[in-house]
């Protein structure tokens, strides 16, 4: 009985990551910079840090971690922006269906 469990618990340890279609809200940066980056005023800095070879990455709010993009010219699009990432989650990489800008914050109506 301990054997079979294990084995269970070891074929679900190396079973393939399934990846999770979502959304998910946070920043535009690029992978030097990280979480430092992920704000408006960072926008020339990703720039020239992608610029200089440095790739594109997303820095989800929700989780506060980073996450690789397929589609670095559209994400490029996005820089400084504050958007919502949608598409197909495996792992720590983002396959990307669509990036736009999110909802603008309520306090930009006061």
């Amino acid at each position: 009985m301990k054997k079979m469990l294990a084995a269970m618990v070891l074929s679900a340890l190396f079973a393939p990551t399934l990846a999770l279609a979502g959304e998910w809200t946070g920043w535009i940066t690029d992978e030097q910079c990280g979480a430092k980056g992920a704000k408006a005023e960072s926008a020339d800095c990703t720039r020239k840090c992608h610029e200089d070879g440095a790739k594109l990455v997303f820095y989800n709010t929700g989780d506060e971690k980073l996450y690789s993009l397929d589609k670095q010219d559209l994400a490029a699009q996005h820089i400084g922006h504050e958007v919502k990432v949608m598409g197909e989650a495996e792992g720590d990489a983002i396959k990307v269906a669509s990036i736009e800008p999110s909802a603008p914050a309520d306090h930009a109506h006061h």
